[in-house]
């Protein structure tokens, strides 16, 4: 009796799941030389009359169109009973279909040559799965449960890598659209490392041919590092859904270098392998996408919130987002001791002259930047565009920010990290989406209203520049503003490859990129000489005659030779009479390891 009861009980639970799953996928990759996989979908409970099923246009983590329908072809649909079915385009990205019994099968033919963390690839190597660019889907059943199975190929000894949860052999499950969209996968021959933090797993597998176990086992220990590191900021790991994360990390000469956040998981390829440099270039992605766990995918701007896969996704919020984010992956690195407190100034030093130093803080704001990354953010154009003099990248800005803002703080015996933690814990931990009214008030709130205001008021809704010299020097580093001969453009073979900066001399003159420099006054150009050292052999304010070369005809302009702002950051030595004990306490407290 109880063996009759545990089996009814079984079969009802199994008939439960599986009636609430609507839409179910097959994936095989027969044809994987030559980049195509075969998809089967059953799409199920359609209740209106005309069924339409899409390609996503958009992918999670990222802004602009993609518009994946492109690498879709021969497409076939039928009704539940095998009837053909006629499908209508009422749009380049999805199709229309009448006359079905509630049921509709779709098979199609993928293209997948692009192993990023958008796109897909398929070969030989591996299947590397993004799945908005991958999965068509019935936006009628987004709400409703989802399976996949993966049809591996044996003979390439594949595996499976994603956070769907698993469900039976190559099955996987997602409890909705977003979570399956959000899931991206590797199917290749791969190889795992794993560790708890308390009850919860942390795995990286890694799809590397060229790697050795003994630098797999080495780069493990840096990921590890990183892990432990970033939790110190926030006092927790987020609650993962199934209780693991894992890093997809696929290192493989075919892939494109890449970082992709996901709720449970992060897609990092790389061409580089861990034995040709990937062991100690690699890390920087490990570090940002992970951090990205507390930052993005549970501290969420409301602006993203739900991610619409229609269209493209537009967020005032990404200097924070991204920016902050970028603020502590380099940040978690020098912490944990992965990298050198030099190795780390060096990086700032380059990251502080292209948020500084660029014209485009005259046409936006951190906030309007962020609205610009439908444009930049992996997007494509055949236009030319001025973004050498309009954009900074939300990134970089906001990583500046977060510099900034963590030194302010510490001025005040406050620090990021502790701001960073209860803005987690209003809006991360409870996954209530944010704004940026409530970023300003959380600071006003721990800060004080007068340092909250001035900072959103002058750095956020404005473009104003913190006073970095006084805040670098309460932690030991020397801010100097240096004033060198400028050319303002860069050139490349004689030839302008850039549109010319805005105030530069060679924005002043006239020059356009595109346009091939021969002489410098009485100096010939040749293909290795930098145009900037011959420039300083002049004074400042001398004007010059230049002869050049546009639309293949030869020309001539004056030029007035002239300075540009840059900026250098130096860690004061140990040694130094001006590094005294609060400052070197400061700087510990800044840059040492909180475990």
């Amino acid at each position: 009796m109880i063996r009759i009861v545990f089996s009814l009980t079984f079969f009802l639970c199994s008939f439960v799941f599986q009636a609430q799953i609507s839409s179910k996928y097959n994936i095989s990759f027969e044809n994987a030389i030559h980049h195509e996989a075969t998809i089967n979908a059953t799409f199920t409970n359609l209740k209106a009359a005309e069924a339409e099923f899409a390609m996503s246009r958009s992918s999670p983590g990222r802004y602009a169109l993609h518009e994946f329908a492109k690498n879709v072809y021969n497409v076939k649909v039928t009704d539940g009973k095998g009837n053909e079915l006629i499908a209508t385009r009422p749009d380049p990205y999805s199709w229309r279909v009448k006359g079905h019994d509630g049921t509709i099968h779709v098979s199609y033919t993928l293209f997948a040559n692009h192993g990023d963390g958008t796109y897909a690839q398929i070969d030989e190597t591996h299947a590397h799965l993004n799945l908005p660019a991958t999965f068509i889907y019935v936006p009628e059943l987004e709400e409703q449960e989802i399976e996949v199975t993966f049809d591996v190929r044996e003979d390439l000894d594949w595996k499976v890598a994603t956070q769907l949860k698993h469900h039976h052999d190559n099955t996987y499950y997602a409890k909705d659209f977003q979570y399956f969209m959000d899931s991206p996968v590797e199917v290749a021959d791969f190889r795992k490392r794993s560790f708890m933090v308390k009850d919860q797993k942390i795995i990286f597998a890694l799809h590397d041919d060229a790697a050795s176990e003994e630098q797999l086992d080495a780069y493990f220990q840096k990921v590890k590092k990183v892990v432990l590191e970033q939790i110190q900021v926030f006092g927790e790991l987020p609650s993962f859904d199934y209780g693991e994360y894992i890093f997809l990390a696929c290192y493989m000469p075919n892939a494109t270098g890449d970082g992709m956040e996901h709720r449970n998981s992060t897609s990092i390829p790389s061409s580089r392998s861990l034995s040709k440099g990937g062991l100690e270039l690699n890390i920087g992605t490990v570090a940002h996408e992970f951090f990205h766990i507390w930052n993005v995918e549970r501290l969420r701007p409301k602006s993203l919130e739900p991610f619409d896969f229609s269209r493209a996704n537009v967020s005032g919020d990404l200097w924070f987002a991204e920016g902050f984010t970028s603020y502590y992956d380099d940040l978690s690195l020098v912490r944990s001791g992965i990298m050198s407190q030099e190795k780390y100034i060096e990086g700032l030093t380059r990251t502080f002259n292209y948020v500084w130093t660029s014209p485009g803080r005259q046409y936006f704001t951190p906030i309007e930047m962020s609205y610009q990354a439908p444009f930049v953010d992996a997007a494509r154009s055949v236009d030319d565009t001025n973004r050498e003099n309009t954009f900074i990248s939300y990134y970089s800005y906001g990583s500046m920010l977060g510099l900034a803002l963590d030194l302010s703080l510490r001025e005040k015996n406050l620090n990021l990290d502790d701001y960073m933690t209860i803005v987690w814990k209003a809006y991360g931990r409870t996954e209530i989406p944010y704004t940026v009214e409530d970023l300003h008030q959380s600071l006003n709130t721990y800060a004080g209203r007068e340092f909250g205001d001035h900072f959103f008021n002058n750095y956020i809704f404005k473009s104003g520049m913190p006073d970095y010299q006084q805040l670098l020097k309460l932690v030991g580093v020397t801010l100097v503003t240096k004033n060198d001969i400028d050319f303002g453009a860069s050139v490349r073979n004689q030839r302008i490859v850039n549109n010319p900066k805005i105030g530069s001399s060679a924005y002043k003159a006239g020059f356009q990129k595109g346009d091939k420099i021969h002489k410098i006054g009485e100096i010939a150009l040749d293909g290795n000489v930098s145009i900037n050292s011959v420039l300083s052999t002049f004074k400042a304010g001398v004007e010059i005659t230049v002869i050049y070369e546009r639309f293949g005809s030869q020309n001539e302009r004056m030029l007035t030779v002239a300075t540009d702002v840059s900026y250098d950051l130096k860690l004061m030595e140990e040694n130094s009479k001006e590094l005294d004990k609060k400052i070197k306490d400061n700087r510990r407290s800044w840059l040492n390891s909180k475990i």
